[in-house]
């Protein structure tokens, strides 16, 4: 009897112990908040591809993420090993749609071929914001991969304070969401401030638009640029949308509203109605900041960019960036109908916005930005090869700070403590940690980018072309990315002046390297 006694003392003594680690260390949000139980989700993880075999999904069911992808996301924030082992289990067989990348077994002065040599190397941009139009803080983004806009609201305070530290980290930027600029903000990362349609962090007391504290805002903060958001990609045509229940005491203060209401933002702009005003008002915020300014947009009817094209080839007028978010991206708060079935997605968007710009001779005077789902290494290749310049990362940034896609984000009980505002959840997320491993998936990302670049034979991203991309039907047929999406095959992608630019960096970047020279013979 006395050995079963001895066994259920120690027992409960280990469960208590393991409880008290559990409650005390910050590596695991999901441990410190679920001391003891959630151990079980480690393990599980571990045992998952044994599991699904024979029991649940395979790698590449889930949605939106499948497990592959999140498992190269977590694995890259940590730096462990993100390869795959025994070939693909994707279904090259049969899937329609199935984009291929072609490399090239011989090329001219392309990337080096040190393996993974080059983590530290800065993929910046390939254009240089604002120059076009001749705005006084233009400048080249030293990130091709950023974060996208997530305000604090939607997140909590420590995963924006996460993600911001670890922006710095990486030399990449930060874009605000339309939640304002709060002091979770402020933490060294470069910031790009979005302007939604609420106007928080720039209104007045009623709510309206004000220049001055714009002006005020960017001056007091390291902000880059300025996004005019006019819709996004999973709620196109609904405003932002935060419950009361995440609506807290700072966010209430921060945004100018009232606390634990539902903040609903209108659908559209008030200071502009059409593409001439809204034309005016972004040269008007332009002028009074001298940043560049820019446009967010999920793509539907097409007239509006057919108007702002046409309008922008005078020349007297016209965004520095266009930001085009597929209608696959992810939100806190959005009605079914709206995430699963209101706007193009993001490769025929993207291609519709960028035919017409190209039809107009615009595209070397415009950043374009893409998101949605683009921060998977194969997903940012082929917007790059339709003609981003740069890609931003949303949910992915999430889940390499902690986010397991529980797909919670509009109850407040996020059981990490991503996107909530709830401290018995906050509480599991460790800053100093998560910013570290948020630094890390950017840098991942980029070192992919740059290998798969050399594999095709370029020494950037921005020079991957859409004939280096096929998209395959299952083993049957293969079309070009260009007539698949009905791009004029012979346009360049970049200008020669623009080629030569971001040739001569990275080339001047790679020469820095020990074993360079040998790489390049």
């Amino acid at each position: 009897m006395k050995w079963r006694y001895a066994i259920l003392g120690g027992t409960v003594a280990a469960a208590a112990a393991t409880t008290v680690h559990d409650l005390v260390q910050t590596k695991h949000a999901i441990i410190r908040n679920f001391p003891v139980v959630g151990h079980a989700r480690y393990f599980l993880e571990r045992f998952g591809p044994e599991l699904r075999q024979y029991i649940v999904t395979s790698n590449d069911e889930e949605r939106p993420f499948s497990r592959d992808q999140r498992r190269w996301v977590y694995a890259s924030s940590k730096l462990e090993n993100n390869y795959f082992g025994f070939g693909t289990d994707n279904d090259v067989e049969t899937v329609v749609g199935y984009p291929i990348i072609k490399h090239r077994t011989f090329t001219g002065p392309g990337a080096a071929t040190m393996p993974h040599a080059q983590e530290e190397i800065v993929l910046p941009c390939a254009k240089v914001m604002g120059s076009a139009r001749g705005r006084t803080h233009a400048f080249r983004p030293s990130s091709v991969v950023n974060i996208s806009g997530m305000s604090f609201g939607s997140l909590s305070g420590k995963a924006v304070e996460s993600l911001n530290k670890g922006a710095a980290m990486a030399g990449c930027l930060q874009n605000t969401g339309e939640g304002a600029l709060s002091p979770h903000h402020r933490h060294g990362g470069d910031i790009i401030f979005q302007i939604g349609t609420s106007y928080f962090g720039c209104r007045d007391d009623r709510g309206r638009f004000e220049m001055a504290r714009l002006v005020d805002l960017v001056q007091s903060a390291p902000v880059r640029a300025i996004e005019v958001k006019l819709s996004q990609g999973a709620k196109p045509g609904l405003g932002g949308m935060l419950p009361g229940g995440k609506v807290s005491r700072e966010i209430a203060e921060i945004r100018g509203i009232p606390e634990g209401v539902d903040c609903a933002s209108p659908s559209r702009h008030e200071v502009f109605h059409d593409v001439d005003s809204m034309l005016d008002f972004v040269e008007s915020v332009a002028q009074a900041t001298g940043l560049p300014v820019g446009i967010k947009s999920a793509v539907g009817n097409l007239t509006m960019w057919d108007e702002l094209t046409a309008a922008m080839s005078s020349g007297d007028r016209g965004v520095d960036f266009v930001n085009i978010d597929g209608g696959e991206g992810g939100t806190g708060a959005a009605p079914m109908i709206f995430a699963d079935s209101v706007a193009y997605p993001f490769r025929i968007a993207f291609a519709e916005v960028y035919r017409r710009f190209a039809h107009a001779d615009l595209t070397d005077d415009v950043v374009f930005i893409g998101a949605g789902k683009l921060g998977i290494p194969e997903n940012a290749v082929v917007a790059f090869a339709l003609g981003v310049d740069m890609v931003n990362a949303g949910r992915e940034a999430m889940m390499s700070i902690g986010c397991i896609q529980a797909q919670k984000c509009h109850t407040d009980h996020c059981p990490v403590g991503v996107a909530t505002q709830n401290p018995r959840y906050t509480r599991g997320l460790d800053v100093s940690l998560k910013s570290v491993r948020a630094a890390n998936y950017v840098r991942s990302l980029r070192r992919d980018l740059l290998k798969v670049s050399e594999a095709i034979g370029v020494v950037h991203p921005g020079l991957i072309s859409p004939r280096d991309v096929d998209i395959v039907s299952g083993t049957r047929s293969a079309l070009g990315l260009a007539e698949t999406y009905g791009y004029d095959p012979t346009r360049p992608r970049l200008g020669p002046d623009l080629v030569r630019e971001i040739e001569a960096i990275m080339v001047a970047q790679d020469a820095t390297f020990p074993g360079a020279a040998e790489a390049h013979h």
